[in-house]
């Protein structure tokens, strides 16, 4: 088992406080993703853009994210951790206001790719920050109250987007995230503090960062952790990758009315976050990831079971996506802990390894399994049900032979 430096304590002030502002860094990545969702059918007859060209702008922003999350964390490994966040988001800001002035479907997609590169950077830096300013209990209470802060930006981003689509047309949606994402970087630049001391910076060097990327590679722990976090995920976020034809072809919903299944789904994580900080050092981490997948897999057969045997309708169909939410949050501090410290040196290659990882997968999924599934109601729960029963098998293959 690898073991972890003294953590340092330079944020005196409350851990709320900075789970806030650490929240603020994560909520680019889904504010990028929901506030343009209820905009697609806009957007593509405005550049003459196809459905599945419309789906690939998803798809390109994911995999951009993905490819991306795996250098964030080594850069912040180098050259500390506020820098790298600095910069992301002033990139995001110019890369949002170029998708605002994209007139065809060419120039949408290279924004978002740019879009995907820098977004990433907030997410895979608060990790390692969370864990370099504290030991594993408090770690595992402030990335929960990070959840739960995080967790208001996915409800609220789709409204947003539906009311400045309807107010002020598809290119207001990026303006908006331009303002956004210049705005937390003001913020992050009189309040985010620098958690990682200069005598503990890793060299930026290709033969370092090869032997640390080999090492987490190699090792079958870390990889089966990530699978286990990373793929029942997208049980969840299959969801709001299909949410234009699940929300509006299957239930029949507006645009305007997508907020309440973004708030249903978003209330499942907080409620999970919540019981998860409530948990740390009371309940051992195994058996919090043991209740965590318990939850989950009840409610996917239930899932596969109501859409096989009935019609989708908004009022039973909302609620095993929020139910299995509560389920995937109360396991994600547990899981991303661990993943950190298997490279207790290497935090930030450790959390930009899995963000990457996490995020190839969920490209994958935007790109081929939601096309495939989006078609009807039951086959988004039973690609649902199979995305679960991967990271289950992956922690079984964890718990049994590893630990």
């Amino acid at each position: 088992m690898p073991t972890t430096h003294p953590a340092p304590t330079d944020w005196r002030g409350r851990r709320w406080a900075l789970a806030l502002l650490l929240a603020g860094l994560g909520s680019i990545g889904p504010f990028a993703v929901d506030t343009y969702l209820p905009a697609f059918e806009g957007i593509g007859a405005a550049i003459g853009a196809t459905p599945v060209q419309m789906q690939q702008t998803l798809a390109t922003y994911l995999a951009a994210f993905a490819v991306m999350n795996l250098f964030h964390g080594a850069l912040a490994d180098s050259f500390g951790r506020r820098p790298v966040v600095l910069v992301n988001l002033g990139l995001f800001a110019l890369a949002s206001a170029g998708c605002a002035l994209a007139q065809d479907i060419g120039t949408l997609l290279v924004m978002r790719a740019l879009q995907g590169l820098s977004a990433g950077a907030g997410m895979v830096v608060s990790r390692a920050i969370i864990r370099d300013l504290f030991a594993p209990q408090d770690a595992q209470r402030v990335m929960s109250q990070v959840t739960i802060f995080f967790g208001v930006a996915p409800a609220v981003a789709p409204l947003v987007g539906g009311l400045l689509f309807a107010a002020a047309g598809w290119s207001a949606i990026f303006w908006f995230l331009a303002a956004l994402s210049a705005a937390l970087a003001l913020l992050m630049w009189a309040r985010l503090p620098e958690s990682l001391p200069v005598d503990q910076r890793q060299p930026f060097a290709a033969a370092p960062l090869l032997e640390g990327y080999g090492a987490l590679v190699r090792s079958p722990r870390f990889l089966l952790l990530v699978l286990a976090g990373a793929v029942p995920f997208n049980g969840m976020f299959l969801y709001v990758l299909a949410a234009p034809a699940f929300l509006g072809t299957h239930l029949g919903l507006a645009p305007t009315e997508f907020f309440w299944f973004f708030a249903a789904s978003v209330a499942g994580i907080m409620a999970g976050a919540w019981l998860s900080g409530r948990l740390a050092g009371r309940m051992p981490p195994r058996a919090q990831l043991r209740l965590g997948f318990a939850l989950m897999t009840v409610v996917a057969l239930a899932n596969v079971a109501l859409n096989l045997a009935l019609e989708p309708h908004p009022a039973w169909s909302i609620w095993p996506v929020t139910l299995y939410a509560l389920g995937w949050s109360l396991t994600a501090p547990v899981i991303t802990l661990l993943v950190l410290d298997q490279a207790p040196t290497r935090r930030g290659m450790a959390a930009s390894v899995q963000a990457s990882l996490g995020s190839a997968v969920n490209a994958l999924v935007a790109a081929v399994v939601v096309p495939l599934a989006m078609t009807s109601a039951a086959g988004l729960a039973l690609a649902s049900a199979a995305a679960l029963a991967i990271g289950l098998a992956a922690w079984a293959v964890v718990e049994r032979r590893v630990t």
